[in-house]
């Protein structure tokens, strides 16, 4: 192995500036996450960048495949690349009626 690996960078710690619950979506920079566990306000957890994760969707339906970006003012992934960061990308098609989408996290971008 490499003398300079650090790690798989499957998660990455974080420190959060507010209440973080457990599967909530966290964006770190131009990096999407999913926290693994509670992060109280000023503490550091772990949140996940990779996988599939089902996170809240704005109203529209979504293509499997298709790009998907975080709206941090609504808090919602969506399609709307404008004024959003890319996260990834649908992991499966979504319904527009559907609460949530499912994306497989920094693919795609």
């Amino acid at each position: 192995m490499a003398t300079n690996f650090v790690q798989e960078g499957n998660a990455l710690n974080y420190t959060a500036g507010a209440d973080i619950d457990s599967g909530d979506f966290v964006l770190i920079g131009a990096i999407g996450g999913v926290a693994a566990t509670n992060i109280a306000n000023g503490k550091t957890g772990s949140v996940h960048i990779k996988g599939v994760f089902s996170v809240p969707k704005a109203t529209g339906a979504v293509s499997q495949g298709a790009k998907l970006y975080w709206d941090n003012t609504n808090k919602v992934l969506t399609t709307t690349a404008s004024g959003n960061t890319i996260v990834g990308v649908a992991a499966e098609a979504a319904l527009s009626g559907d609460a949530n989408a499912k994306i497989l996290l920094n693919v795609g971008l």
